[in-house]
Formats: C-alpha cells, structure tokens, sequence
C-alpha cells in the first residue's frame, strides 16, 4: 500500500507550491491591506471597498480563470515532449485583449450601480472605486498570464516574490493617497483604488522585463492554442465565477440590509482566505505535477503527487480550524475596533472554522482535474454546490429567516462539503479510467 507522505513527492510539491503560497498569501494580503487601511479610515470605507471589489472580483475572474488554463494546458505539452516557449505571444496578446475588455465592461456597469439599492452615503465611493480599479485590469491579466507562463516551467520565485513586495508597497501608497501625504491630497476610498492599479502596472511592467532578458521568443501564430484555452480555460473560468458569485452574493446582498454587513463579511473573507491560499498553492502546484504525468501518462507517479497534496491541505486546514476556534476576536481585532462590527463578525468565524479542511479539499481536488484537463466538471460541480444549493440555501437562512451573515456562511459551508464529496467520487472513477487507459497503451 502507498504512503500517505512520501518525502520525495512533498519536497517536489513544496518547492513548487512554497513560492506560489507566498504569492497568494501576497495577493490575499493587498486585500488584507486595503481592508486595513479602509477600516482604520472609517466603516463606511470598508463597507465602499467591499461591495466595490465583490462586485468587480466577480468579472475580473472570469478573465482570470480563463488565463488560469494557461499553467497546466502547457504542463501537459511539456509532459508530451512539446517545445511550448513558442506560446508566449499568443499568451500575452490573449491576456492583453482580455483585460482590455474587463475594463470596457466595468466602465460600462458603473451607471447601473446606482439601481442595486444601496446606502446613499456608499454609493459615491462604489461608483469611484469602481471607475479607478476598472484600469487595473490590464495589468491584472497580463501578470496572470506569465505567471501561468513561467509557472508551466516551474518557475515561480520571481512573480510571487513581487507580489509579497507589493504587500509593503501598497500599505505605504495606501497611506500617502488615503490621508494625503507627502504633498499628496487626501484621497479617501480613492487613494486604495489607485494604489491598486499602480501596483498590478508595475508588476505587469518588470514581468515582462524579466522574461525578454531570460527568453528569446519568436512571433508565432496558432489559432488552435486559443481554441485550447477557451475549451479548458471557460470551464475554469465559470467554476471560479460561480464561487465568487456565492462569497459576494453575501456582500452585494447583505451590503443592502447594512454596511455593517458588507464589512463584517469582508474581514472574514480576508482572514479565510489567507488561510486558504495554503491550499491553492498546493493546488496550483498539483495542476502542473499532475498535468505533466498526465501528459507522460506516468500514472504511479500521478497517485503519488494526488495523495500527497490532499494530504498536506487536509492536515493544514485542520490547524488554520483549531486557530479560528481558539483566536477569533483576536484575529477581527486586527482589521477593526468597531464594537458592532466585531460583535457581528466573531460568532460567524467559528462556522468558518467548521469547513476548513473541506474547503482545503476542494480546492486541491479541482488543481488535480485542471491537471487532467478536466475542468468541465469541476464547472458542473461548483455549479450544484453553490449555484443551486449554496445560494438558495443563503437566501434563505440569510434573509428569510433573517440569520443574516451567520446564515449565509452555514449555507457557504454546506456547499463546500457538497462539492468535495461530488469532486472526490469524480476523481476516483476518473483515476480507475486512466489506469485502464494508460495499461492499453
């Protein structure tokens, strides 16, 4: 019988996924950040930034999920003996389009917000932080789409690094723009959007510095590699949607009850989420281990890897519980001060808590079928869990029998333990498949 933990295997897994946790722990702590600071500012701010990027993130994933694809689709050529160096321009000019378009869709939707109901002394700063954050978008997605690049290569020190850095760049900027110093006017909610965007640009900027100097890419055509990251990329990308779709539904839904809501939601979501990236990391480094044995057909080896990671998240998520029970009021004390806030917040984290280690679960499985390229079902399986049960099942203890966040994050729990058992049966009989399909061969 196999190993639960073999050393060789984890080491391989955390050299990979060691950098691209850091990276996502940097990208959940700009949220942290901006949250921090919004919050220091005053409550109405974080309530602003938190219906503004609940509702942006959502459109912004799907460009993202889309580039997603890029990482293990190229995996797999490279498990295949393929040359993919060539697939750097198309990458890049797909990524460009995309974000262009994000932020010809978001300037378009600013109109609109005005009509979803919310607090009159809110819907200023929604509106302008929405106008200043579509013009990141660009920036957004072509930092995506070389991270995929250089992640199909595993390397990946050089962008996570960056977005760690930008953590420390984006508190002080924050600082300068919101209370104005240094000459700067004080800016308000509008100094977050705009530190934001400077940011990804930058970014964006010595990324593609980075892989000129290293690479020597030749222009190259091939209509077939778009059709590919549409056909794995679009699951991807609706699977993720969906997911966001059901954590902001909570707070472009409750935002209209209280800001008090909105924000109380957005502390919880930063503090879940940074325990989460452990996972996505892992999953992330699952997509391109996984994809390339896939792509060799090595199937022993392919166990080893899915065994491996599910058990390294299971084990990590159980301790991130363990503090969420222990430490709630302390970790909500460290966005806010705010009495109300805090008494709203706290009692929710230990739901929080109750699915971790299915959350952890999930998100490991769904790296292991984007591996496989088998990102279809993934999209039909988030799409039950919270389209279909997550949300009706949040409406409903949320505002109907009015147990409002508490109510909303059970339902998000529920969901979470639907779709792991849904992902964990898929991909057992998907593995019973491979065996016979790789033995044949």
């Amino acid at each position: 019988m196999l190993k639960i933990f073999e050393y060789k295997y984890i080491k391989e897994l955390f050299t990979l996924a060691i950098p691209i946790i850091m990276g996502n722990l940097g990208h959940i702590m700009l949220g942290a950040v901006d949250c921090f600071v919004a919050g220091r500012y005053s409550t109405d701010a974080i309530a602003a930034i938190s219906i503004a990027t609940s509702i942006h993130a959502t459109l912004l994933m799907f460009g993202i999920g889309l580039t997603v694809s890029i990482s293990p689709l190229l995996s797999n050529k490279r498990g295949a003996k393929e040359c993919t160096k060539k697939y750097f321009f198309p990458s890049l000019k797909f990524a460009l389009l995309m974000g262009i378009g994000l932020m010809f869709i978001t300037l378009a939707y600013i109109p609109a917000l005005k009509y979803l109901g919310y607090e009159q002394k809110l819907l200023h700063d929604v509106e302008l932080f929405t106008f200043i954050l579509a013009f990141s978008t660009i920036g957004a997605e072509i930092n995506v789409a070389i991270k995929e690049f250089l992640q199909s290569y595993e390397i990946v020190f050089l962008p996570n690094f960056l977005l760690i850095l930008s953590v420390f760049l984006d508190l002080v900027l924050n600082y300068i723009f919101v209370y104005g110093l240094f000459g700067f006017p004080a800016m308000g909610v509008a100094g977050i959007a705009i530190s934001t965007t400077l940011i990804r640009t930058v970014i964006a900027v010595v990324l593609l510095s980075y892989c000129f100097i290293k690479f020597h890419f030749k222009k190259f055509k091939d209509h077939n590699y778009y059709k590919q990251i549409f056909k794995m990329g679009l699951p991807i990308s609706a699977a993720i949607i969906i997911e966001f779709t059901a954590f902001n539904y909570i707070a472009i839904m409750l935002g209209k009850v209280s800001g008090l809501y909105a924000a109380a939601h957005n502390i919880i979501l930063v503090i879940s989420s940074t325990s989460f990236m452990i996972p996505m990391g892992i999953s992330n480094a699952l997509a391109v281990k996984v994809g390339y044995s896939n792509g060799a057909k090595n199937y022993s080896e392919m166990i080893q890897y899915i065994k491996n990671g599910i058990g390294i998240s299971i084990l990590f998520m159980s301790l991130a519980a363990i503090v969420f029970v222990l430490a709630p009021e302390f970790l909500i004390k460290l966005f806010t001060s705010d009495a109300k806030l805090v008494a709203i917040t706290v009692p929710v984290m230990y739901i929080v808590a109750a699915f971790q280690i299915t959350d952890g679960m999930q998100t490991s499985l769904s790296g292991i079928f984007k591996g496989l390229k088998q990102t279809k079902f993934v999209m039909i399986s988030n799409f039950i869990s919270y389209l279909i049960i997550g949300i009706s099942l949040g409406t409903y203890l949320g505002i109907i029998r009015k147990m409002y966040l508490a109510g909303c994050w059970v339902a998000i729990g529920i969901s979470s333990v639907i779709l792991t058992l849904i992902l964990l049966i898929g991909l057992i009989l998907r593995l019973k498949h491979l065996k016979r399909e790789y033995c044949a061969s």
